[in-house]
């Protein structure tokens, strides 16, 4: 019964926040689409006493370029306008090293899209991205521009809707970092957007994934790690349910063992965590979450240095979290407007 009621919650506000994405595409910003904007890096990791934290950046960053961003018509019920951009990672794959986000507008009382600052959204690992889209469009209530961005492997990156062979999921991951990174130097460079307040969330996959990238070069004014933490080889090994399933595709892929450690070490969060600005970075965790354990929210806050007033604990699981999500937002949007 319990799990009905957050089924049936989550399918409520689900259809409330489509409802409200329905309506938004009544006016899409056609001044947008069909544009093309250039953008460049601004990637600096600066000083760093800690050789191992060294070591770890060197293997995540590239050499800063500039690069071409368009501004494409939207799939149904998928944002105002699809922002595409080329990923910093060259893999070979031309459809998934062309990075999707869905940009959600915000607009003024007519409708018209408005200056406002932005909130990068990563994604959980369903391939629906059902929650990152419940925070975009959350987000982009609130009144800031919101992009949910796709994943390697993901959404219009995936070929035929195919999920990759589980051998390249470090990989995939080492790209999505890269990847999020190089998406504030995009989102910087649109029309409507100030460039001076733009803000990362990610849940669960893409909170792992955000932890690293915001840590990389301390670029996005703002940091909230939704369902996520460090210790990411304790995660893969002893997590239940979706990391569980993970450890299993890595078995039948034959990463385990040492192979399987220093994969993990190469995007590990804890790594770098020292360089997030503690007055700006948010960890939400879960109390009964067994798919990413209190330890490893707690490692994460730790390596960060952050107060206990910047790392919220909500009672409830993995899954069940998703009844805070609205109040999470608020306050998110709270911490946003008064760091400005």
């Amino acid at each position: 019964m319990y799990r009905f009621r957050v089924v049936w919650f989550t399918a409520f506000l689900c259809g409330r926040l489509i409802c409200c994405g329905d309506e938004a595409l009544q006016t899409v910003p056609l001044e947008l689409v069909g544009r093309s904007f250039q953008a460049a890096d601004s990637l600096h990791i600066g000083d760093e006493s800690s050789q191992d934290a060294l070591a770890c950046l060197n293997g995540l960053t590239w050499s800063p370029s500039s690069f071409l961003i368009k501004c494409n018509a939207p799939d149904s019920l998928r944002g105002d306008v699809t922002v595409r951009f080329p990923s910093p990672i060259d893999t070979g794959d031309p459809l998934n090293d062309l990075v999707s986000m869905e940009w959600y507008v915000a607009r003024d009382e007519q409708k018209r899209p408005k200056r406002a600052g932005a909130v990068v959204v990563v994604h959980e690992t369903s391939s629906s991205m059902a929650v990152g889209r419940m925070f975009a469009h959350g987000f982009q209530h609130c009144g800031f521009h919101a992009f949910l961005i796709h994943l390697p492997h993901y959404g219009k990156r995936r070929v035929d809707g195919q999920k990759p062979d589980d051998a390249f999921f470090f990989s995939a991951m080492r790209q999505a970092i890269a990847d999020v990174r190089r998406a504030r130097d995009a989102v910087a460079s649109l029309p409507v957007v100030d460039a001076d307040c733009i803000s990362l969330q990610g849940t669960s996959l893409g909170g792992f994934v955000s932890a690293t990238a915001a840590s990389i070069d301390n670029g996005y004014d703002n940091v909230f790690i939704t369902l996520a933490g460090g210790n990411l080889l304790d995660v893969i090994q002893n997590g239940a349910k979706d990391a569980a399933k993970v450890r299993v595709r890595l078995e039948r892929a034959g990463l385990v063992g040492d192979q399987l450690r220093s994969l993990v070490h190469q995007i590990e969060p804890t790594r770098i965590a020292h360089r997030l600005d503690s007055d700006r970075t948010w960890i939400y965790s879960a109390t009964l979450d067994t798919v990413v354990p209190m330890s490893s929210a707690n490692a994460l806050a730790t390596a960060a240095k952050l107060d206990s007033s910047h790392h919220i604990k909500l009672l409830a699981n993995h899954y069940s979290g998703i009844i805070y999500l609205p109040a999470i937002i608020d306050q998110m949007r709270n911490q946003i407007e008064s760091t400005k």
